[in-house]
């Protein structure tokens, strides 16, 4: 039988289960804001992120003198334990709640309270000797503590999860350059044939499409160093000391080893969250890199014998479950709906962003829910798509060099040997009798065979 506690706030009195560690206003929360559950909760890289902006302006509290050494230690000790996952039952909120975040941060400034007064002795419900809103939450807001640990988790995750899968699948397009550096292929505009490439030159644009997107992520990095802690409620710091979020700065960047700042603007870093738009825009980018490859690729390997086939996927499992030995393209396709998908929260986001009204931006839950969702979801389909297809992908040289022999664009080159216009009436002339351009051309011009040869080699032309 579930056992209850009875935790109050200002509103009266609540029933909680007995072995959570959350109080009144976390209670009240998942009672009325049944949305979602199950599905739309805060990432834990967010919840991890909230604790040490907590730990960190416990630290500053304690520099200037208005937390005991006992106190500051046994908080630090209960963020500890959130960092590292062992209080991760205890965040149930949705993100469909105020737009401020109030509630999440509520949530951790009760936890962290009563998990800190179980150590220091003391039984629940009980606000002594710590309490949630006048330890934890000291000199602070939701109002600039929110968007400071939204500043905070795109950074870890990023630099967790997302820039290492471009690392690695820009490595494994830079091994198949070298692979391909020999292959000589047919080149392809408006889908029609072109004149020839190698097909390195392919894998060497894909690379440097994502190398752009890449940096264009790790400027957005810039804006996201810069945090609104010491802003309090509408970024004027009311009820923080002086000083504060430079204590508070230092004492995140001891714990985080990276080169976060205090914003030179505190209204405007409650009130504005553009540097989310910056984001998700370096997102797009990178979803339009990615598309493309996906998509070049999955059209340039169909077949295996009625389509272009010049790549070889591997063969991870069956195709269809009605024509046996089908083979299809998966990971290009799982790629191309997860940037579909990401192109769809860079527009929720963008929309959240307009509304920054007066001294705050109430969309954030979701903005910073999207963001983490589009970062962990491309950083998983970039190394799924580079370990089970990009890795294993093989050039077909036979067809490769069928398509090549066999394209009328070879006539090219002659174009500045018999003129523009015998050039169009070769390649004309060979499509419409279905013969080959060499043949066309020792029948329309006085060139010999081994000049046509020599002028229309594709090796000349890459």
């Amino acid at each position: 039988m579930v056992k209850f506690r009875i935790e109050k706030d200002s509103l009266g009195e609540v029933k909680v289960e007995s072995e959570k560690l959350w109080g009144a206003q976390t209670q009240r929360s998942i009672q009325n804001f049944q949305i979602g559950v199950g599905k739309f909760h805060f990432q834990k890289v967010f919840i991890e992120a909230l604790a040490l902006q907590k730990k960190s302006s416990a630290m500053a509290n304690y520099n200037c003198k208005l937390l005991s050494k006992k106190h500051v230690d046994t908080i630090a000790k209960v963020c500890d334990l959130i960092i590292d996952q062992k209080l991760k039952d205890h965040f149930p909120l949705v993100v469909w709640q105020t737009g401020s975040g109030t509630q999440i941060n509520m949530n951790l400034n009760e936890v962290i309270a009563n998990k800190a007064n179980l150590l220091l002795g003391s039984k629940l419900p009980s606000n002594k000797p710590l309490h949630p809103n006048d330890d934890i939450n000291k000199s602070q807001s939701s109002n600039d503590t929110i968007p400071t640990a939204m500043h905070i988790a795109t950074v870890l995750l990023i630099k967790r999860e997302l820039l290492p899968a471009i690392l690695k699948i820009k490595k494994t397009l830079k091994k198949k350059v070298k692979e391909f550096n020999k292959v000589i292929k047919i080149g392809r505009t408006h889908t029609q044939d072109a004149t020839p490439i190698k097909l390195s030159k392919e894998f060497l644009a894909f690379h440097d499409q994502i190398d752009y997107a890449e940096k264009k992520i790790l400027q957005s990095l810039n804006k996201l160093f810069q945090l609104a802690q010491g802003g309090t409620a509408v970024g004027s710091g009311v009820n923080a000391p002086k000083d504060f979020s430079k204590k508070f700065i230092k004492n995140l960047q001891k714990f985080t080893k990276l080169p976060f700042r205090s914003a030179s603007n505190k209204y405007e870093a409650l009130a504005s969250h553009d540097v989310f738009i910056e984001v998700m825009s370096s997102m797009e980018i990178l979803t339009s890199s990615l598309f493309k490859m996906a998509n070049d690729i999955r059209v340039l390997s169909s077949g295996p014998r009625s389509g272009i086939a010049e790549l070889i996927l591997p063969a991870n499992e069956p195709g269809s479950s009605i024509m046996p030995g089908k083979i299809n393209p998966t990971q290009c396709e799982a790629l191309s709906m997860v940037c579909a998908h990401v192109i769809g929260l860079r527009s929720a986001v963008s929309f959240a962003c307009t509304q920054g009204h007066f001294q705050l931006n109430v969309y954030n839950p979701v903005i910073i829910h999207n963001t983490l969702d589009a970062i962990q979801l491309l950083s998983d389909a970039i190394r799924s798509f580079d370990k089970n297809c990009l890795f294993g992908i093989k050039a077909n040289l036979k067809r490769i060099k069928e398509l090549l022999n066999n394209s009328l664009m070879l006539v090219t080159p002659l174009t500045k040997i018999i003129g523009y216009d015998l050039a169009s009436k070769v390649a004309l002339n060979a499509y419409n009798k279905n013969i080959s351009l060499k043949e066309s051309c020792l029948e329309l011009t006085s060139l010999s065979e081994s000049d046509f040869d020599k002028y229309t080699n594709p090796k000349n032309m890459v």
